[in-house]
């Protein structure tokens, strides 16, 4: 009896450990296809940039359609990409989707126009950081 309860429990065993194995390398292969798809994901695209996008680009962005892509061609420009939220442009669970994905890059200014770090901004007409109007935010020269 105790021969066959032997024999039995080899053969049980011979059966379970080939079994385990196969179990083990398929558990094996998910964690190098999760592997692979983090790599995929980590790899950079270049981001979306709200302001100079065309309405393509834009709706091949997670949530994005017709109507918001045109929504937020027509909010531009964007100073932050959280502006999509604050001027209502997308909700919440949209801007979740694709705000890893997107930048609200600032156009190069040129002429005139903008305010810097002193002074009223420049431009065209009198003022700046000379002669009469505002001056360039300091107090260089001042009499006291």
């Amino acid at each position: 009896m105790k021969l066959a309860f032997r024999v039995l429990l080899v053969a049980l065993l011979a059966l379970a450990v080939p079994s385990y194995a196969i179990a083990q390398a398929k558990a094996g292969d998910k964690k190098e296809a999760v592997k692979d798809d983090k790599a995929a994901k980590d790899e950079k695209k270049p981001l979306v940039d709200l302001n100079m996008a065309s309405e393509e680009e834009l709706k091949a962005l997670p949530g994005i359609g017709d109507a918001y892509s045109k929504k937020i061609i027509e909010g531009r420009p964007y100073a932050k990409k959280d502006q999509l939220l604050s001027k209502k442009i997308v909700p919440k669970a949209t801007y979740a989707k694709m705000k890893d994905l997107v930048i609200a890059k600032q156009a190069a200014e040129g002429k005139g126009g903008g305010t810097g770090e002193h002074g009223s901004g420049g431009g065209k007409g009198k003022g700046g950081s000379k002669g009469k109007g505002e001056g360039d935010g300091t107090d260089k020269g001042a009499k006291k």
